[in-house]
């Protein structure tokens, strides 16, 4: 009678048995990418049981391993890995994904920087103020050039005082900050330290009523872009520039270097005119104009304000022409380059309640507007 009793409350209680086991195994099984659930999961199991999921889980690993080159593992996965191999005894053999030399490697890369940053100084508080190094950092930018001596001279010359290691920590900021210059002076520093003492030359090519060439040659100043010399020929050899350089530079006064291009008219007696006042001959290179950009843009001016509205009838009334011209460039038109001051500017400031007067140049292509006398 017992017995009948015993297997009716097992068949009532088998049902909530299964349903249990059930939940307990679908609480238990372990998650793609949990490694903690996962490892309490085998804790609960038997070995063999252990042991037949490791061998499946290993043969799933090799058939990845043909599959796959090389897997991409993020920094937690390489530290996991190292942190698991080093509770493992036979960790070489256990590992399939990489090869052992390449965790060791790990290894080492996580030891240097676990006490890279174990024996990182903090930031501490300068030992100078902070003008100074705002100066050193200002010096540094401004003077390329000089060094960590030349710098604590000038400090010294302020009252401050600063060492060498310190002050080179400082320019290497602030120079590291900042792209880096080309060695050397540049050309547009050469023009710019130099414009009091620079001419430029070119020539212009243009063409009479029955298309006959003529050349116009003419020097300009750098600083002021006065335009201090014209010449017009029909051919242009070296003895003609040569001869409009000594009329460019009477008793002497021209300037220290002269910039033309490698035309074969700037000959050897060009360079003898030009030695004899006292000028040095600097050459621009090879398909370079932007070397000579100042005549360049001349040569556009006067194409554009004058020579395509004009018919030249011949030499003579080319030179009338462009010496009126030149009259209007040199005291009447403002220009950009200069902050749209003009080249030779009228004696005395302008009388603001005078009446303003428009003179024709050039025919009415142009008018010149000042104030009455």
């Amino acid at each position: 009678m017992w017995l009948k009793v015993l297997n009716q409350i097992l068949k009532m209680v088998q049902p909530v048995v299964d349903w249990m086991e059930t939940k307990l195994n679908v609480w238990t099984t372990p998650i793609t990418e949990s490694l903690v659930v996962g490892t309490v999961n085998d804790l609960i199991k038997s070995k063999p049981a252990l042991v037949a999921q490791n061998a499946f889980l290993r043969q799933q690993l090799m058939v990845l391993k043909r599959q796959v080159k090389q897997p991409k593992l993020t920094d937690r996965d390489r530290g996991l890995l190292v942190l698991l191999a080093s509770r493992v005894r036979h960790w070489k053999n256990a590992l399939l994904l990489v090869k052992p030399d390449t965790l060791l490697r790990w290894h080492r890369e996580g030891f240097k920087l676990f006490w890279r940053l174990k024996s990182k100084a903090g930031a501490r508080k300068p030992r100078i103020a902070e003008e100074t190094i705002t100066l050193i950092k200002q010096m540094a930018l401004d003077n390329r050039r000089w060094g960590t001596k030349r710098i604590q001279g000038e400090l010294l010359k302020l009252g401050v005082h600063a060492n060498r290691g310190t002050i080179g920590r400082y320019m290497q900021q602030a120079r590291r900050s900042v792209p880096p210059q080309p060695h050397g002076q540049t050309w547009a520093t050469f023009l710019k330290n130099h414009a009091h003492e620079i001419w430029a030359c070119d020539f212009v090519q243009t063409f009479d009523l029955f298309f006959r060439p003529i050349f116009l040659f003419f020097m300009i100043e750098h600083h002021s872009r006065r335009v201090v010399h014209i010449g017009v020929t029909r051919t242009p050899t070296d003895a003609w520039v040569a001869q409009q350089v000594r009329e460019a530079t009477p008793f002497g006064s021209g300037p220290r270097f002269l910039i033309c291009d490698n035309d074969a008219k700037y000959g050897l007696r060009f360079n003898h005119a030009a030695i004899g006042a006292g000028i040095d001959i600097v050459h621009t290179p090879y398909f370079t104009p932007k070397a000579n950009a100042l005549c360049e843009r001349f040569i556009g001016s006067v194409r554009r304000e004058c020579l395509d509205f004009i018919l030249i009838w011949s030499e003579a009334h080319g030179r009338r022409v462009m010496r009126e011209y030149i009259t209007f460039f040199n005291q009447a038109r403002p220009h950009q380059g200069i902050q749209q001051q003009i080249p030779v500017p009228p004696a005395g400031p302008p009388t603001a309640h005078r009446k303003v007067v428009a003179h024709s140049v050039l025919g009415g292509l142009h008018h010149d507007y000042r104030r009455s006398a």
